[in-house]
């Protein structure tokens, strides 16, 4: 990451926490070119550090999480004659995260305003959503002559009913946080003002767990959906390498031993970054 990449997101780092800050807040935290790469870099880092174990996403400023583009920078990069501004992204996805299907920790998006466009996109590949009672949630993309390319429309009908997925992907309306948990999309919904202490209880509960076994949970979820039929996604479970992981880390055995002598488990450190 470039220091003139550095000035579009702040990293911080508690415990075994990560915690990713898209600061742009005078275009409401929409991304560009330099903050794509930005978020790469970040999340490159996170996903190859052993000591961290999950990440937080969020925005800086009271009013939104991230807007999705930048589109007064696309504008005046297609009136140049960049036709693929759009489609010119990071390795990994829009925001380095969007097709980061690899990762075996779990990321948390601390959703603190509006989270609209690419910027509900990133919420969705986030594996938990903690809402302020101030957010919403959108994919307007086709008011503005796109479509949610980046995940958005081969999530959302995943995360949420069809009819109700369609009628956000082709009509660009939004929903509030109480709606969003109604409809499962939000693990929870606090007020602004609790939003970071919320998250942290997450984060708590979350490094109680074995980093293996959490792994492997995460990503036998997210594979069994694209296997057809229980009994298939079932026995392609041996085959997945955080299974083998997991057997090789032997967390049963201290999660075993600990329970018997009545004390928090131990998890090795080797395997915290798995």
């Amino acid at each position: 990451m470039s220091a003139a990449e550095r000035d579009f997101l702040t990293v911080t780092g508690a415990r075994a926490v990560t915690t990713i800050c898209i600061d742009r807040p005078h275009v409401l935290n929409a991304i560009h070119p330099p903050l794509h790469r930005a978020l790469e870099a970040a999340f490159d880092e996170f996903a190859g550090d052993p000591s961290r174990r999950i990440c937080v996403l969020t925005g800086a400023g009271d009013r939104a999480f991230c807007v999705g583009s930048d589109l007064k920078y696309v504008a005046a990069r297609r009136a140049a004659g960049d036709s693929e501004i759009l489609t010119r992204l990071p390795a990994h996805g829009y925001g380095g995260l969007a097709q980061r299907f690899d990762l075996g920790k779990p990321v948390i998006a601390a959703v603190n305003g509006l989270a609209l466009g690419g910027g509900f996109e990133l919420a969705l590949a986030c594996d938990l959503i903690i809402a302020a009672d101030t957010a919403r949630f959108g994919l307007p993309e086709v008011n503005v002559g796109g479509f949610a390319h980046n995940g958005g429309a081969a999530r959302l009908a995943r995360h949420m009913p069809l009819k109700r997925a369609m009628a956000m992907l082709l009509t660009g309306d939004t929903i509030d946080a109480h709606e969003a948990l109604d409809l499962g999309l939000v693990n929870e919904v606090v007020p602004l003002a609790d939003l970071g202490q919320a998250t942290r209880r997450w984060c708590d509960r979350l490094l109680a767990g074995a980093p293996m076994a959490m792994a492997l949970a995460k990503q036998a979820t997210l594979r069994g959906l694209d296997v057809p039929g229980i009994a298939a996604a079932m026995l392609r479970q041996p085959d997945y390498p955080e299974y083998k992981a997991w057997l090789a880390a032997d967390e049963v055995t201290e999660g075993a031993t600990a329970f018997a002598q009545g004390r928090a488990p131990r998890w090795r450190r080797e395997a915290e970054g798995q």
